[in-house]
């Protein structure tokens, strides 16, 4: 059976692909923990030795730039939300989502995010893609191909995200000590 929604959605989804394990390539937990500026968005790792994130209450340049950490925390976040939203119980909230701690890791969840994401739209037709059936993170009442559309957007912002902080971060001074 032909599905040229899917299709075009899952090549889109394998070119976003590429261009995040291009910025993951070679990724340090080192790079992942330096922040790119004195201000941005950052995670910190708790006395439980889990690490928890910073939530903003706005997006206002004024925020500075997220370190890769947290660009990397939030790309698993949605990801994770917005498959388990779509596929599985519909429980998981943002709190539930943790950083990994370390850049193997960060490749690792996300590789599986990917993985995961692919094989489940992969099995869907068309009309699928056009039902509401399975909206229901971020967006609701939309046709599911707009949230599938919605992740590849997502992913390719996120990727592109990743890769300038690694650029400003390969160029500036290191902190003594």
């Amino acid at each position: 059976m032909s599905n040229p929604l899917r299709d075009t959605l899952l090549g889109q989804l394998d070119i976003s692909w590429a261009l995040t394990l291009y910025h993951l390539d070679g990724l340090t937990t080192e790079d992942c923990l330096r922040r790119p500026a004195s201000v941005g968005l950052h995670v910190q790792q708790g006395p439980d030795g889990k690490w928890h994130v910073e939530w903003p209450e706005h997006e206002g340049y004024d925020l500075g730039p997220a370190s890769v950490a947290w660009l990397t925390w939030h790309l698993g976040f949605w990801w994770s939300m917005v498959h388990n939203h779509s596929f599985g119980d519909a429980t998981l909230t943002r709190e539930q989502v943790e950083w990994p701690g370390a850049a193997d890791a960060v490749r690792d969840l996300i590789s599986r995010r990917y993985t995961e994401w692919r094989a489940a739209i992969e099995q869907l037709s068309d009309e699928d893609l056009r039902s509401t059936e399975r909206t229901r993170w971020p967006l609701q009442g939309k046709p599911f191909g707009d949230i599938v559309a919605w992740v590849n957007l997502e992913l390719m912002k996120n990727a592109a995200e990743i890769g300038y902080a690694r650029f400003v971060l390969a160029v500036a001074p290191r902190p003594p000590g």
